[in-house]
Formats: C-alpha cells, structure tokens, sequence
C-alpha cells in the first residue's frame, strides 16, 4: 500500500520563499495564508512609509565623518508622487558638501524606498566594504533622505569623487521588505544615465546577498572602474560568487 501524501505542494514550497501551492477555503485563502499575505503587505507599507532614523544610522557608521542632506522632496508624499524631486538636492544642501578634499570613493546612503532595508543593512555594508578598499581615499558618507538613486550624482559631483557607491532602499516586496541596492557612478555628475552605473541588488542577507559578498562586489568594481575609467553597461562584473546586475533597476529607488 503507498504513502498518502497529505501535501503535495510541501517540497516545493520548502525551496522557494515564493507563495505557492497555498490552498484554499471556499471561495478564497486558507485563514493562515490570508493573514500572513496581509502581514507581508503591512511591512511592506511601513518600509516605505516609516521614517529612516538618521541619528542612529550616523552613530553605527563612525568613525566615518558623515553628512546629513534632503533632496528637493519636502515630505514623503511628495517624495513617493514626484520622483524627480527624489533625484536631486534641496535648495542650498549642495553647499553642505562643498571645499571638502576630493576622494576616489564616496559613499552615499538614500533611504529610496525602503527606510527599513537602510536601517538594517547600510552601516554594515559601508564599514565591510571600506575594510576592502585599502589603498583609496574615502570621503566623507553622505545620507541622503527622501531620495532616490540620481541624487548620488549631484552630491559626487560636489565632493569630488571619483566614484559614488549609493546604497539604497529597494522597493519592498512580499517576501522581503528591507532589501539594499548599491550603484556604482564612475565620475559622478548631474545628467549621468542610468546606463552608466553598475548595479548590485538583493542585499539582505536572508536568502539575498550577503554584507561580505556585497562588500567583495563593490571592492572589485570600484577597482574596475577607477582603473578602466567607467561603469555600467561597458563593465562587466567578475569577482564570481553571487550575480550581479548590470542592467540599472532605476527607479525602484
């Protein structure tokens, strides 16, 4: 006589956090899986919506000197209905940044769209990644709030860098909502295009990339870039390991 197979769908379900094979109850969800969507929908809410807690993510990133701008986005609604605002400084924040020595790195922290994926994951990402560019010189990190991955530009740009390294806050999902993205800007300057930066995406460290394996990434192409004089589309990333995109995944910050 064969097993009885109470659930078919148990394996497949145990090798991806994908919803799947979920059942259903009438009409509708099961009661578990309908309050557990319903949950993953709430933390994806707040990651937009909360608020990043700058004072803290500046006492986690020390002993680097740090810089705290706005974009041109007063507030988040206008943020989350003007993207553009998001891309670019706030009237007189540029002179934040200005008579500072110029550097070959810069990194930059935008909270984008997932405050929680900043909160979390940023501050551990600068200090592995900084610990593998021994050689280069580091400027001071800039956070950036109520903004999106263009404002890397403007705020290189204005402190010399040879290279930005924007850490963002990816769109969240419903399986995971506190997702970082790093871009990578050769000669960082207002106008650059999306095809121009390199991408890495999925830092979490939960079944994502890891902060080390992040760290490796942008090491090899911050190396890459200052030696080959560019990124994006005409850099290929080959440190190995974990996938990397080149393709831009603007403007999910």
């Amino acid at each position: 006589m064969s097993d009885i197979v109470k659930d078919a769908w148990s394996k497949l379900r145990a090798a991806t956090p994908a919803r799947i094979g979920l059942g259903r109850s009438g009409a509708g969800l099961p009661t578990g899986a309908n309050l557990e969507f319903q949950f993953a929908h709430a933390r994806a809410r707040d990651a937009v919506h909360s608020a990043l807690d700058v004072a803290a993510l500046e006492a986690e990133l020390a002993p680097f000197e740090v810089i705290r701008v706005t974009s041109a986005a007063m507030d988040r609604a206008s943020y989350l209905r003007r993207p553009d605002l998001g891309r670019k400084l706030g009237a007189g924040e540029a002179e934040k940044l200005n008579a500072r020595t110029p550097c070959d790195v810069a990194f930059v922290i935008a909270d984008g769209l997932s405050s929680a994926a900043v909160q979390a994951h940023a501050a551990a990402v600068v200090h592995a990644a900084s610990e593998k560019l021994d050689g280069l010189i580091l400027g001071p990190v800039t956070i950036a709030t109520q903004a999106r991955v263009a404002i890397g530009d403007e705020i290189g740009a204005a402190l010399g860098a040879r290279l930005v390294v924007l850490l963002v806050g990816e769109r969240p999902g419903l399986t995971v909502a506190d997702s970082l993205g790093a871009y990578l800007t050769y000669a960082p300057k207002p106008g650059t295009k999306d095809s121009q930066r390199n991408c890495l995406s999925n830092i979490h460290g939960k079944g994502g990339m890891s902060y080390d394996q992040a760290a490796s990434k942008i090491a090899w192409l911050t190396r890459a870039a200052l030696e080959r004089g560019l990124t994006g589309t005409g850099l290929k990333e080959e440190s190995g390991a974990v996938e990397t995109e080149n393709a831009p995944l603007i403007d999910g910050a």
